[in-house]
Parts: C-alpha cells; sequence; structure tokens
C-alpha cells in the first residue's frame, strides 16, 4: 500500500487537507509538524514546509528518508499565468519547472538542471486517473493539467509573469513545487502536484492572494479527496 507524503506550504493549506484526514495523530520531527493518518483510506502523511524551494526540498526529504513515504503529492496556491485559467481554477501539474534557474550562460536552456533536465515529469500513471476523474464530473469550476513554473519569489510583475509564460509554457507559477518535484526524481518516488489558483500576476496581486488563499486550498483538497478516493 502507498504511504503518501503531502506537502504544503501554508497554514491555510495545511488545514484544508487536515479536515480531509481520520484518525490524525501528530509528531514532531526536525521543528516540522507531521500528521500521520488517512484519507480515503490511504496511509497519508501531511507537513505544512514552510515557502520557498529549500524549506520544501528540505521537507520532502524528511518525508522520504524519515517516514518512507514512496509516493509525494503537493498540494497548494498558485498564481495564473494563463488567460484561461481564472480564481478558483485548479491546475493538476504534467511537468514542472524552475523558472529561476538560470544556467545559460553555459549554453542551456533557462531553467535546465544539470542531471534532472529542462523539467520534471509528473507521475504519468496517477495522472490517467486524475483525467479520468476530472472528466468525468460536473463542476463550478475549472480543473486542467498543465506547466507549473516554480521560483523563489513571489510573483507580481505583469512583465515577470509574461516572460515566464513565454519560456516555459506555464500556466501558474508558484514557490515551492519544483524543488520537491526535484528531490522526488532524484529519489524515484513518483511525484505530482495540486494547484489552486488564488491570484494572478498584476502588478498588485498580493492582497488578491490573500483573500482567495483559503478558496484555493479548499479547492485542491477537494480535488485531493476525490484523486485519493479513485487510487487503488
Amino acid at each position: 500500500m502507498d504511504k503518501i507524503g503531502i506537502v504544503v506550504a501554508m497554514e491555510e493549506e495545511k488545514d484544508a487537507v487536515y479536515n480531509l484526514m481520520e484518525d490524525a495523530e501528530l509528531e514532531e520531527s526536525y521543528e516540522l509538524n507531521f500528521y500521520k493518518g488517512k484519507i480515503q483510506g490511504k496511509k497519508c502523511i501531511l507537513v505544512q514546509s514552510g515557502v520557498g524551494k529549500v524549506n520544501a526540498a528540505r521537507t520532502t526529504q524528511i518525508l522520504v528518508d524519515k517516514y518512507k513515504v514512496n509516493r509525494v503529492i503537493n498540494v497548494g496556491a498558485s498564481a495564473s499565468i494563463n488567460p484561461m485559467l481564472n480564481i478558483g481554477d485548479v491546475l493538476i501539474g504534467k511537468n514542472v519547472v524552475q523558472h529561476d534557474f538560470d544556467i545559460t550562460a553555459f549554453g542551456h536552456s533557462k531553467g535546465y538542471i544539470t542531471g534532472v533536465g529542462n523539467s520534471v515529469e509528473c507521475d504519468s500513471n496517477l495522472l490517467e486517473k486524475i483525467n479520468e476523474i476530472i472528466n468525468e464530473k460536473k463542476r463550478d469550476y475549472n480543473v486542467k493539467l498543465g506547466i507549473v513554473a516554480t521560483g523563489d519569489v513571489f510573483c507580481t510583475e505583469i512583465s515577470m509573469r509574461d516572460e515566464i509564460r513565454a519560456v516555459f509554457d506555464a500556466d501558474v507559477v508558484d514557490m515551492e513545487c519544483a524543488a520537491i518535484g526535484q528531490v522526488c526524481y532524484l529519489d524515484n518516488i513518483p511525484f505530482n502536484v495540486i494547484r489552486g489558483v488564488s491570484d494572478t500576476p498584476n502588478g498588485n496581486n498580493a492582497g488578491t492572494f490573500d483573500e482567495n488563499l483559503d478558496l484555493a486550498a479548499k479547492r485542491c483538497s477537494e480535488i485531493l479527496n476525490e484523486i485519493l478516493m479513485n487510487m487503488s
């Protein structure tokens, strides 16, 4: 049976997933709170990593080393850079990139990471199941498969938004998931990501993010619950 590590960055995201858990037990380790329980009968370990790539990568490696998870799912809010994605919609990652990783001085494309490549693909087996799930139910919000671009910056500038969209054909931006994906790739562990849209970079979206963080977290947790319900 899978033991699923669920990584979130913020308390609101943690609370939304925690509300799905049964028989949750708290264990403190490395100054982090790990919640061990079940969602839809699946063994899960939920942890709030904190914001940013280093926090996310460190926490993921602890899940692998100490808690022996054999699958990781990242859940959280994101900013839409695809005009077809609106606040409250959900993006399921097909692959993830690090838009701020730059060794173009050595002849590589933007985002290329030595030993990893231009992107990390999410687990295709689970993506097939997710695709079935999202297409068989009508919702009052959209769920789309696409590309997540990660960087250690809260993106507010329209010029940055447009550049990331143009270079990576990305749909949303966040600050954690591609770092989690890189750790999973190096550890040979299946990885998937669910990102709810809370805002869009427009020069003044920090307030919009705050206003819609709970909504994005709730929508992500709804999709996560459906996925786990249908996992064998």
